[in-house]
């Protein structure tokens, strides 16, 4: 394993469930931008690869959202991520970039919402600011 993939590994291993969040965002945004470019590019097979692999980032949010915890919340969640999984399916049949822009400006908000909810909670509980300005690289082209 190269030193950069063994890095890459043990950011994860290593990560609060509150930074796998952010990284699960980022990874979604920068997939669904190799997306718009292979779209762009007409190369279909890596726009499919691309946006199944941010579905499946949405898939996990969806599988793994706590529904005791606050059920609206949790719910409204629920029906966002479902719309923007659906969203994606239609972009991904018709190749169809205004598509993967929407989702990609809805998951970039949630990002944000997310990483300022963490640094009030952290800031509450007296934590360490966990993102640098670095960690804010969305890979955005």
């Amino acid at each position: 394993m190269n030193p950069y993939d063994q890095y890459k590994k043990n950011a994860v291993l290593t990560a609060s469930p509150e930074r796998i969040l952010i990284m699960l965002y980022d990874g979604a945004i920068n997939f669904l931008n190799v997306a718009k470019r292979a779209i762009e590019e007409k190369q279909i097979e890596l726009a499919h690869n691309n946006i199944v692999k941010a579905q499946k980032i949405l898939q996990e949010f969806m599988n793994t959202l706590d529904m005791d915890a606050n059920k609206e919340v949790a719910e409204n969640l629920l029906r966002l991520y479902d719309y923007l999984y659906h969203t994606l399916v239609q972009a991904n049949i018709k190749k169809d970039i205004s598509k993967v822009d929407e989702v990609i400006e809805h998951l970039r908000v949630l990002k944000e919402t997310w990483e300022q909810a963490i640094r009030i909670s952290a800031k509450e509980s007296g934590g360490e600011e966990m993102f640098d300005d670095d960690d804010n690289d969305n890979g955005s082209a």
